[in-house]
């Protein structure tokens, strides 16, 4: 007899998965092979900013696979060229290194920092980070990151990051001293519940940083690439940082990650960072095709005008079963359930055909795609809602 569980017992249990095979993604919408439909609020983790399969990068990838697909990071090539400079276009910064995830566009911002203070500030390599920041899972940025469930894993740590609070402006200057070269943040901690840093803390943060001659490292993984209504979270502060790191939705769906600096902060020399696949051809293709989409006026208004949307119906869904705050920007939102029951209301919705993320156990994040429409906001609501009542009312028996 053939074991239920045998199909998956090749992959690594590294995570709790439902029993579900997706094998077809369109849109705002994901099918299992049993021909299930679920509506999808998670994307990916923030990935999918167009949805699943968008033609455009579906497109993209298939007329670069007939071109090229990597002639080595050792030669240039006309699609890193062009998304380089599309960039450099969009944004403050000067010079960008492609990468292949967001932990390791991380990796390569630590590096730069940790490269500047050798080279500019007499060997100084701490990099203040935050409790609840959330920034990779290799060893250094595990480090840099604030997850208390970190903490007893993989020991010894990479050293040299010290924990300020979120929104804490003397929490920063507390532990800036001369081994200080740079501070590094989410705008919006994502992992920890989606907990945004306020404009004036950002500036504020800038202004400090640049009177003690620090970089300002934005890691921008989840807010970036139209996320939060602009086309970079930094930008609704006003603020210039030295350092940006990008991943998840500049790929549409594909593996690609970008470090950007300011040219007074690109320091590396030959030799001191590189990879096999970064700035491969086919992955900048899909992430040209990505940009010049999500970049333009038009789509960023629409995304604002969706989060607005959406926030609006968490507020009313939690005023109608007395649940908490709804905090974040644009279509990165978290609803506080004030009960640790997040877990519990994932399943269900699962059950349901909608996929949700409960990245605490008293919260629930959302995280759909960025041409989400009014319609799959709604039935999205309509489902959490009956759950909600389904739970308000065990509550009143119990």
């Amino acid at each position: 007899m053939t074991n239920a569980t045998e199909p998956f017992d090749a992959l690594m249990d590294i995570t709790a998965r439902p029993p579900a095979v997706f094998v077809k993604g369109e849109g705002a919408y994901l099918w299992d092979d049993s021909g299930k439909r679920y509506l999808d609020f998670m994307q990916g983790w923030a990935v999918n900013c167009l949805g699943h399969s968008p033609a455009i990068v579906a497109d993209a990838l298939a007329r670069q696979s007939k071109l090229l697909l990597t002639p080595s990071p050792a030669f240039f090539n006309e699609p890193s060229l062009k998304l380089a400079r599309a960039l450099v276009a969009n944004s403050c910064f000067d010079q960008v290194f492609f990468a292949n995830s967001g932990a390791e566009a991380n990796e390569g911002a630590i590096k730069l920092a940790r490269k500047y203070g050798a080279k500019h500030k007499g060997g100084a390599f701490e990099i203040i980070s935050f409790v609840g920041g959330f920034h990779g899972r290799t060893l250094a940025t595990m480090s840099a990151s604030g997850k208390k469930a970190f903490e007893p894993l993989f020991e010894p740590k990479v050293a040299g990051f010290p924990k300020a609070r979120l929104n804490d402006l003397d929490s920063v200057k507390q532990l800036i001293s001369d081994k200080t070269v740079a501070v590094m943040l989410e705008p919006i901690q994502g992992e920890a519940g989606v907990w945004p840093a306020t404009d004036q803390f950002l500036r504020e943060l800038r202004a400090l940083t640049e009177a003690h001659g620090l970089l300002l490292i934005v890691d921008e993984i989840q807010t970036g690439m139209g996320r939060t209504g602009k086309l970079f979270h930094y930008q609704h502060s006003g603020i210039e940082p030295d350092i940006m790191t990008l991943g998840k939705g500049i790929g549409g769906g594909v593996p690609l990650a970008a470090l950007l600096a300011t040219e007074h902060a690109s320091c590396f020399e030959h030799g001191d960072q590189g990879g096999t696949f970064n700035g491969n051809p086919l992955m900048c293709a899909a992430g040209l095709a990505v940009l010049e989409h999500v970049a333009t006026p038009h789509f960023l208004k629409s995304t604002a005008d969706a989060g607005l949307f959406l926030e609006s119906q968490l507020q009313k869904l939690s005023a109608r079963h007395g649940l908490g705050e709804v905090r974040g920007r644009g279509l990165l939102l978290a609803l506080d359930l004030k009960l640790p029951i997040g877990a519990s209301i994932v399943a269900q919705a699962f059950a349901e055909g909608v996929l949700l993320n409960s990245p605490q156990p008293d919260a629930l994040r959302f995280m759909p795609a960025l041409n989400v429409t009014a319609d799959e906001i709604s039935a999205m609501i309509d489902c959490l809602d009956t759950i909600l009542l389904k739970a308000g009312a065990a509550r009143r028996v119990a």
